[in-house]
């Protein structure tokens, strides 16, 4: 009777075993042939035409860009009447003098086109940041592509050991109705097959926070279907630092801006001495006069910048331009440092995790493939425990998700340093 019962449950447990594990399978093999690969240099286009961050940095550039005429143009003229000496019964039309002037505000010659050049360094300026907000994008990217590869390859490797376990479940009950093992063996892989049931609702969980990163990045739907993101390469990065250094000072948008802010602020600088000189207005006249005869007139006025009452704060608008050129010039020398210190931190971290991941591709993860098999085999010919065989197999799964983690951290630390060097050194994308 109580041989029966367990036969009973051993029997129950493989049936419910094998319908949820073929059912994992079907539902992996649909979703694989329903779904194209991503192909990351398409995605790298669609976030460089649609993502509204980019979309309102680019606006950002038109309104800057629209600044410089405003800069460079000349104040309204004006636009006047004049009525003088009429009667006490307030008819205009017998006022003594009647002048009608049309007048004109002239800056010093240069003020203009500095003001103008000012404004210009600032749209170049927020073009660099355009050209800055586009990298980062790409890096971002990039990043959450290769998460959601490891999210899928978690997925996948779920599935692999669910069927792994079905195997070993068959073994157990093989022996175990031959009589050379024992029904703890059955229930231990069972527990064991449980217990990966209960970490797929947070893969899955993890692979849709995955594609909803990745849509929003596209601007899509958080729902959107994706496709099988593929597998990174690993190829090696062979560029010399000092090569590395030399792109990034040279074509980074954030060095290119902090130069621009340096010569904006030198031509703030020479507007601001520029404002000790005076400015002018003209105006034309026409004279209308009651019982007498009309004329014209003109008459041209200039300020008096150098008054000694006036002249304090145009000396304390110098100090402080120049003050403003100080500042750009330490944080274009900071943004050079800051530059060279992120190569050589990335670039370091980068070798770590290509050796790590290289480590396991070519000695861990072969050893562990070879351990596991000769588990089966000694579990199968009576010469190692169930236990024994069992440990092996999360080793190899544990070895395996640590594999394509390293993977996908090398990726994060290469999309970072592209975003500072500023070009692609991974040839996938």
């Amino acid at each position: 009777m109580r041989w029966n019962r367990y036969r009973h449950c051993a029997m129950v447990a493989l049936a419910l075993m094998l319908f949820f594990s073929s059912g994992l399978s079907r539902a992996q093999d649909s979703d694989s042939t329903l779904r194209n690969r991503l192909v990351l240099p398409e995605l790298i286009q669609e976030v460089l035409a649609r993502n509204p961050e980019l979309v309102a940095t680019r606006k950002q550039w038109e309104v800057a860009t629209s600044r410089i005429t405003q800069a460079g143009s000349l104040d309204d003229p004006i636009l006047s009447v004049q009525l003088w000496n009429f009667p006490q019964s307030f008819n205009a039309t017998r006022s003594d003098n009647s002048i009608f002037g049309l007048s004109q505000s002239l800056p010093f010659p240069g003020k203009r086109t500095l003001k103008s050049d000012v404004a210009s360094r600032s749209a170049d300026m927020t073009e660099q940041l355009v050209r800055a907000k586009e990298r980062e994008l790409v890096a971002r990217l990039k990043q959450a592509y290769y998460d959601l590869f490891l999210a899928q390859k978690a997925v996948q490797i779920h599935h692999e050991q669910v069927e792994l376990l079905r195997q070993f479940v068959e073994i157990a009950n093989a022996k175990f109705r031959a009589g050379k093992g024992s029904q703890a063996d059955v229930l231990k892989a069972q527990v064991e097959l449980s217990l990966l049931f209960q970490h797929r609702p947070v893969l899955e969980q993890r692979r849709e926070t995955a594609e909803a990163k990745l849509n929003t990045l596209l601007d899509r739907t958080l729902t959107s279907p994706l496709g099988l993101a593929q597998e990174p390469s690993q190829l090696s990065l062979d560029q010399p630092i000092d090569d590395l250094h030399r792109l990034a000072l040279n074509d980074r948008p954030e060095i290119k801006a902090a130069e621009l802010d340096v010569q904006r602020n030198e031509q703030s600088h020479a507007l601001a001495e520029r404002q000790y000189y005076p400015d002018f207005n003209v105006a034309f006249q026409r004279f209308q006069n009651y019982q007498a005869n009309d004329g014209f007139g003109a008459y041209v006025a200039m300020s008096i910048p150098f008054a000694f009452w006036t002249k304090p704060k145009y000396d304390a608008g110098v100090q402080e331009a120049a003050a403003a050129v100080a500042v750009a010039r330490a944080q274009q020398h900071t943004a050079e440092n800051m530059t060279r210190f992120q190569i050589n931190d990335l670039l370091a971290k980068l070798r770590a995790t290509d050796q790590v991941a290289t480590l396991y591709r070519t000695t861990i993860l072969p050893q562990a493939e070879q351990s596991l098999e000769a588990a089966r085999v000694g579990y199968r010919a009576g010469k190692a425990g169930f236990l024994d065989l069992i440990d092996t197999q999360r080793a190899w799964r544990g070895f395996q998700l640590e594999y394509f983690t390293a993977l996908v951290d090398r990726q994060h630390r290469l999309a970072e340093l592209e975003q500072v060097v500023g070009i692609a050194l991974d040839r996938q994308s």
